[in-house]
This record gives structure tokens, C-alpha cells and sequence, in this order.
């Protein structure tokens, strides 16, 4: 039998998962296209070199921001990566507190949302400290 508060449940529970699916693809359709740009530019210069055009009458290859972060620091990307955690994971913490005391406020189940939050804390300092400084190599 149809049950309407179960078909809202679902609905409710399917709108984040699609959301987070379709940010993933779109990330990743992205980066394959900029892979695939970059590869045909260098084809490109490799058959205007094969045609016997001066290589160093070409212009370089474009630099994007994707390239010069790929090529660049390492501390610098580790940083990142370990804030970006550590902000998601904060974010999933608070919100997994609000929601279990919303849900059963006279409970103090909202003490689970402080695991994920703890860890995004420490991700967030690990960044501090990873974050690459002025002469230190």
C-alpha cells in the first residue's frame, strides 16, 4: 500500500545523494575535457614541428591555473586538500548535531555529530601546520 510519508522520506533521502552524484560526474567531465584540450595543443604543436615550423617560432603552450597547481607545490596541494576535508567534515558534525537533537531532543544523541566534527578539526589543523611558509623550503 502507498504510504505518502514514505515516498517523502525517500525523496527527501534521494535529493542530496543526486546532488552529490551529479557534483562528482560534473567534476570529472571537467577534468576530462581540460586533459583532452591540453592533449590536442600538443598534438597540434607536435604536427606544425612535423611540417618543419621553428619550434621556437611557436608560442608555449598555455598555462592554466590546473597546470601551474599540478607542477607547483606539493605542501601547497596537501594543505588544501587536508582544509577542504576538514571544512566538510566540520560541516557534516554540526549538522549531524542539529539533527539528532532536533529528532529526539529530550536525548543527548547529538553528542555523535562531535566525532566528525573533532576530526574536521584536527584535518583543519594538520593544514596549519602542512601549509607551506616564506623561506622554508
Amino acid at each position: 500500500m502507498f504510504q505518502p510519508e514514505s515516498f517523502v522520506s525517500l525523496l527527501a533521502m534521494s535529493i542530496p545523494i543526486l546532488a552529490i552524484v551529479g557534483g562528482i560526474t560534473l567534476a570529472i567531465i571537467r577534468v576530462i575535457g581540460q586533459m583532452r584540450l591540453a592533449e590536442l595543443a600538443r598534438r597540434e604543436r607536435i604536427i606544425a614541428i612535423e611540417h618543419g615550423v621553428d619550434p621556437d617560432k611557436l608560442p608555449p603552450l598555455a598555462a592554466g591555473a590546473e597546470e601551474w597547481y599540478a607542477a607547483g607545490d606539493t605542501r601547497l596541494r596537501r594543505a588544501h586538500g587536508l582544509m577542504i576535508g576538514g571544512l566538510i567534515l566540520l560541516a557534516v558534525g554540526i549538522s549531524l548535531g542539529v539533527l539528532l537533537a532536533a529528532v529526539e531532543p529530550g536525548h543527548s544523541h547529538w553528542v555523535l555529530g562531535l566525532l566528525p566534527f573533532s576530526v574536521g578539526l584536527a584535518l583543519i589543523g594538520s593544514s596549519a601546520i602542512v601549509w607551506p611558509r616564506k623561506g622554508k623550503p
